[in-house]
């Protein structure tokens, strides 16, 4: 194993370690709301409760896919398991949808036709909420850059605590003046913190899923590097993407002149190559692979991208 491949061992282990807390503060926060949504009645308590439970079973996900990043490669899966993050991120952003919009929906519902709210219970688990928040916030905060993974829990748990202030802010402003309705208010709050960010996270999973070009790697921008470097004529079917955090892979045909592929110019521009797109760019990539050919074979081929 090369130390590189150890690296991405090491943070998959951390990030398992990381999810496993993560998920088990998760819970008791589940049931702690879950107990007091029964006893207060509040929609608030509800969504929070309804999004612990997304985070739940998006803090499973995400740990099954950490699990599975650590199997090696195999002839069958070349690159292992690294899009399985990906696969959970994206299953992470079509729940947390979901949940949005039964919120916004039951949110005005209750604006129009608001029921009694238990105000006291609401505010107890509110703050029961907000402190396991903050420690599962805590736990995930120093890896939260390390994966989509880390990315899309971190996002979620930090939804739930800004979700879980709402609730108890609700809760005093009931106590204070009676007007239930601020529960309602507060559900159409967590519902606003939980859409925009959950189609974001989808979006920029669906863009792996779909093979695009990785954020930040401009594709104009290489293909003129590496048409400036000598001896090259011509360069076409070159593509970029993602397989899963911090392993973007680019392949393409690069033209020589003839000559250059009998007189040992080739070996050297292959080197060149590899250097280019792996230190010329914002984003270093380390997988490449390119095939050289002369001006006489690109002419021979069929398709050209």
């Amino acid at each position: 194993m090369s130390g590189h491949d150890h690296s991405h061992a090491v943070d998959a282990t951390r990030d398992r370690k990381r999810l496993v807390l993560a998920l088990g503060v998760t819970v008791l926060i589940l049931i702690a709301e879950v107990v007091g949504t029964v006893l207060s009645g509040s929609l608030a308590l509800l969504a929070d409760a309804g999004h612990m439970f997304t985070d739940a079973s998006g803090l499973l996900i995400a740990l099954i896919a950490a699990s599975l990043a650590l199997r090696p490669p195999t002839p069958e899966r070349t690159w292992g398991y690294k899009r399985a993050e990906v696969l959970a991120a994206a299953l992470q952003a079509g729940l947390l949808l979901v949940v949005g919009v039964f919120i916004l929906y039951e949110a005005i519902r209750r604006l129009i036709e608001p029921p009694a709210i238990g105000s006291s219970a609401m505010l107890w688990f509110g703050i029961i909420g907000l402190a396991g928040n903050v420690v599962a916030l805590l736990v995930l905060a120093s890896g939260r850059h390390a994966s989509f993974n880390l990315r899309a829990a971190f996002l979620e748990v930090l939804n739930d605590a800004l979700g879980s202030a709402a609730v108890i802010v609700a809760a005093v402003v009931i106590t204070v003046t009676g007007w239930t309705q601020a529960d309602a208010i507060v559900s159409l709050f967590i519902g606003a913190l939980i859409i925009p960010r959950t189609l974001r996270l989808l979006r920029e999973t669906t863009d792996v899923l779909l093979a695009a070009t990785p954020k930040g790697l401009d594709l104009r921008s290489v293909r003129d590097h590496i048409l400036a470097l000598p001896h090259v004529v011509d360069v076409h079917d070159l593509h970029a993407t993602l397989i899963g955090t911090g392993t973007p892979v680019i392949t393409g045909h690069v033209t020589l002149r003839d000559e250059c592929l009998t007189d040992g110019h080739a070996q050297r521009i292959l080197v060149e190559l590899q250097e280019c797109v792996a230190e010329h760019f914002d984003v270093p990539v380390e997988h490449s692979t390119f095939q050289l050919e002369t001006t006489t074979h690109r002419d021979q081929e069929h398709l050209h991208h």
